[in-house]
């Protein structure tokens, strides 16, 4: 049984089967998003999380849109299409993995060099002319394989202004702003500079990893963001940018989420960081995503990052191979229908508790 086409991204939090795609805070591979846009709005996304780029956004939006005109198309075919997925972009106070690009030279590597770094990207960012800027959203798998050291990673800073202008000129439906233990001064600074903003927007998330004192750092965020005219969400940021290496990395995002939920901290808790197909039965199997169990608080989503890109970038390349100006996923229906049935294998098992319950 599929979901109806209406259901919206609020109920989906309310409901506990809110799934969100991250697009990447550093990645801004047009082509590739449109289509992930595209695969994943037909799955029954809730929400896309975007770098704050509005040539992402466009490119983005567009991917919706086409999504949108295939809502009948794809039902028919037994697919469960989003009403409309809400459009996230993502901020931070500082220095952050995820706001990073890596970078070397190509003319100082010998030719000799067996170039681990190409093999080990999962971006497929790293050929011969060096790195692809686009497609590198910050991993750093490369940085300690290089045997010469001679990559290196460039940070940087979303600037609040950069955000109000974005928020005028695009329809974006949340923000989520990356911080971490130790940030008091610059997530103070970050905030008074978007406070203002916070009222045009349907939720605010704010992602954090799991350190020492995490819980203490937490409601020191709450209590300055309050009262807030959105719901909230806490991203439970486990082991960055990991999904897609192998089932073990979920474990940290569900302890991290374990610990919030313990807590009296408001908002709805969702997993990030190294999230996979494993993560829901991991979930299923501590019983975190039943609500009327003890207090009432439970898992409200799951945003799948590395390991939800990953999946579709076989079929991306075969698109790129296809059309190597800019790809249009829906001129292709054999893989427009593959990448759907793909994403849906990892949307879908949570969106059908909601039905089961």
């Amino acid at each position: 049984m599929t979901l109806n086409c209406s259901t919206s991204p609020l109920r989906s939090l309310q409901t506990g089967t809110w799934v969100k795609l991250i697009g990447g805070a550093s990645f801004q591979d047009l082509p590739a998003l449109r289509s992930l846009a595209i695969a994943y709005g037909l799955a029954g996304i809730d929400c896309i999380d975007l770098a704050a780029d509005g040539a992402v956004i466009e490119a983005v939006q567009e991917g919706i849109t086409v999504a949108q005109n295939l809502v009948t198309e794809a039902q028919k075919r037994g697919f469960s299409p989003s009403s409309s997925p809400w459009l996230m972009v993502s901020l931070n106070d500082g220095e952050d993995p995820h706001f990073r690009k890596a970078y070397f030279d190509p003319l100082h590597c010998p030719t000799t060099c067996p170039r681990p770094c190409e093999s080990i990207c999962p971006a497929q960012a790293i050929h011969n002319n060096g790195i692809m800027p686009q497609r590198c959203y910050g991993c750093g798998r490369c940085l300690p394989i290089c045997p010469l050291g001679l990559i290196t990673a460039h940070s940087h800073q979303v600037i609040p202004t950069e955000i109000a202008s974005l928020l005028r000129l695009y329809p974006i439906d949340a923000l989520e702003l990356h911080t971490q233990v130790g940030h008091e001064q610059a997530f103070q600074t970050l905030w008074s500079a978007i406070a203002p903003s916070v009222k045009r927007l349907k939720i605010l998330a704010i992602s954090c990893p799991e350190q020492p004192d995490v819980l203490d750092y937490l409601h020191f965020l709450d209590h300055l963001i309050q009262p807030l005219p959105c719901p909230l969400i806490w991203q439970t940021d486990g082991r960055s940018m990991s999904g897609d290496i192998g089932k073990g990395t979920t474990h940290a995002a569900i302890r991290l989420a374990q610990k919030v939920l313990e807590s009296d901290l408001p908002g709805y808790v969702q997993l990030a960081g190294g999230t996979n197909a494993h993560t829901l039965s991991k979930l299923k199997s501590l019983n975190l995503l039943d609500n009327s169990q003890s207090d009432g608080r439970a898992i409200a989503g799951i945003a799948y990052g590395s390991y939800a890109r990953s999946q579709l970038v076989p079929l991306l390349n075969e698109l790129e191979k296809r059309d190597q100006t800019f790809p249009q996923l829906e001129q292709h229906p054999d893989l427009l229908w593959q990448a759907v049935a793909i994403a849906a294998s990892l949307v879908t098992p949570l969106k059908k508790r909601h039905k089961s319950n």
